[in-house]
This record gives C-alpha cells, sequence and structure tokens, in this order.
C-alpha cells in the first residue's frame, strides 16, 4: 500500500507589520522566498493573503516560525504567533501546522541576502520571506519533524 500524496508546504514567518512566505513543492526540492505581506499581523487580510496562495498551490503544512526564548521558553511575540496558529487552523483546518523554531532564522536571511549582493533596502524588504526560506530548509533538513 503506498502512502498517500503529500502536498507543498508554506513556510510562514509572522510578524507585526510585515509577514514572510517560502514555498516547498511536495517532494521538497524547490524552495521558493514569496512576496511579504504588509499588513497587520493579527489581520482578517493577513488570513485572505494565505488563501490566496492556497488557491495557486496545493499546499498540505504549514511550517510557522515559533518565536522561542533562548531558553526555550514562550514570550510575548510567541502569544501572537500562537494565535495566529489558532486562527490558521480555523480557516484552513485540512492543512497540518508545524510550529518550528525560528531562532536565528533572520540572523541566516541577512547573511544569505548579503551574499546574493542585496542592499538596503531590497535586502529589508526581502528579509521576511528569506526568513520563511531558511525557517523552511532548516525544518526539511531537520527531516520535517511535527515540531512543538
Amino acid at each position: 500500500m503506498s502512502a498517500p500524496p503529500r502536498g507543498g508546504a508554506l513556510a510562514i514567518d509572522h510578524g507585526t507589520k510585515r509577514t514572510g512566505f517560502a514555498i516547498a513543492d511536495p517532494l521538497r526540492i524547490a524552495l521558493q522566498a514569496l512576496e511579504a505581506f504588509h499588513g497587520p499581523g493579527a489581520s482578517a487580510e493577513l488570513l485572505d493573503h494565505v488563501g490566496r496562495l492556497l488557491e495557486e498551490r496545493t499546499v498540505t503544512t504549514f511550517v510557522v516560525g515559533f518565536p522561542y526564548d533562548v531558553d526555550g521558553g514562550e514570550g510575548g511575540r510567541a502569544r501572537d504567533v500562537g494565535a495566529f496558529t489558532e486562527q490558521l487552523h480555523a480557516r484552513f483546518p485540512a492543512v497540518a501546522i508545524v510550529r518550528y523554531d525560528e531562532r536565528l532564522t533572520t540572523k541566516a536571511a541577512e547573511d544569505l541576502l548579503r551574499e546574493a549582493g542585496h542592499h538596503g533596502k531590497a535586502r529589508k524588504e526581502r528579509r521576511d520571506s528569506w526568513s520563511a526560506l531558511v525557517l523552511l530548509r532548516d525544518w526539511i533538513e531537520s527531516g520535517e519533524p511535527a515540531g512543538r
């Protein structure tokens, strides 16, 4: 008996003013940063944006960057992201949600952007989605754990 087909994974780097996105194909070969959403992280418009992304591609997993503290605890931003994941689940119940540790993804994204020759405003505009890209890459490389 074969395993059911899996779809793509959509990584989300949730922010209060800008939210980054990256996508992986079902085989986890091609990863791509997508355009960031500019607007409040607690808005219906953000969920509408996610809905439009799902209309364009087959996604079976959300990988949401979760801002654990250095000691592994959950701070104020973690509560905001937790509320966002609850909204995601309510709106898109068929898509699995993985909370994945996002510590150091922004630094790694900054390094990648610098290496790719992006500077100033161009780097700032891409940072959130490239952070989502790093998050997605790290999750895949770690064996796609269910998160915590």
